[in-house]
């Protein structure tokens, strides 16, 4: 899976309120319309600074907070590409793995907000191509590239009928 968009840069301990305002949670269960409000507590305009493809990219502990799949759904909707952060909550983790978003963990301090990135999630990998850097990450372990490549946990229960990750 390899992905290609501009870095959308925050910081640390973004909440999954943060993610998407549980002011939203209520209004409609509709994911390409609460995708429209996806970081907007931090960024009014984020939305339409999206291009598809492009990937947000966080200090620690991103996805704290609550356990909505909500976050991960509405981050999906709005056609960004992963999350690159330095650590993930734990929660948001499974979520994300499960709704089909892509998470890398690595030191995200080496880009800056408009960096052009692309990712090779199967092999680690980061190229910054505004700064022609690289920067290696730990590949996910094939049963999450498997789960992430047909869409996510449900996804895969669909197509299978079972847990089957061989």
């Amino acid at each position: 899976m390899n992905f290609r968009g501009k870095a959308h840069k925050f910081g640390d301990d973004v909440n999954t309120d943060y993610i998407i305002s549980g002011r939203y949670k209520f209004k409609t269960l509709d994911m390409k319309e609460l995708a429209k409000h996806v970081m907007e507590d931090l960024d009014p305009d984020f939305y339409s600074k999206l291009n598809k493809g492009d990937f947000i990219v966080a200090g620690k502990n991103f996805g704290c907070g609550s356990s909505r799949e909500q976050a991960p759904l509405a981050i999906i909707n709005a056609d960004i590409s992963a999350v690159i952060a330095k650590s993930f909550a734990r929660i948001f983790y499974r979520n994300a793995i499960n709704t089909g978003l892509p998470l890398l963990e690595c030191d995200t301090d080496l880009i800056n907000p408009g960096d052009e990135l692309e990712v090779d999630l199967g092999r680690g990998i980061i190229r910054n191509l505004t700064q022609d850097t690289e920067i290696k990450v730990t590949p996910l372990p094939p049963v999450m590239l498997k789960i992430l490549s047909e869409g996510g946990l449900v996804e895969h229960f669909k197509k299978h009928g079972t847990f089957n990750l061989e």
